[in-house]
């Protein structure tokens, strides 16, 4: 559950993982771990979370679809408008899924730790 009154880090850290998930290509997933790394917090992958399901509430788009887990799964689908607007737009990006699971996941893969470093 998201933090019903988020602190002041709580709040710097979600815009945080918002400006990360803006620099994913199109086309091109990265996990909630991988995020979570990047910015220093190695076991906040849950916090991650919690920003993701925030980022509708950003002043600016967050291409939250993009995020998944370490596994290649949608598991963030069900806070979507719909169960399949999470599928729909990966596909949309030419991102195959099959069964709530993302093709070629290790293709598709950024990592931010590799690639804003």
């Amino acid at each position: 559950m998201i933090p019903r009154n988020p602190t002041e880090a709580q709040r710097n850290f979600f815009q945080e993982v918002h400006e990360v998930v803006r620099l994913v290509p199109a086309g091109r997933v990265t996990t909630y771990g991988a995020i979570a790394h990047y910015l220093g917090a190695r076991h906040g992958a849950r916090m991650v979370g919690w920003a993701m399901m925030a980022a509708h509430t950003a002043n600016e788009y967050v291409p939250a679809h993009r995020v998944i887990n370490r596994h290649g799964q949608l598991t963030g689908r069900l806070h979507f408008a719909t169960p399949t607007a999470m599928q729909e737009a990966l596909e949309a990006e030419g991102v195959r899924v099959v069964e709530d699971q993302v093709q070629t996941f290790n293709t598709l893969f950024w990592d931010p730790a590799a690639e804003l470093e």
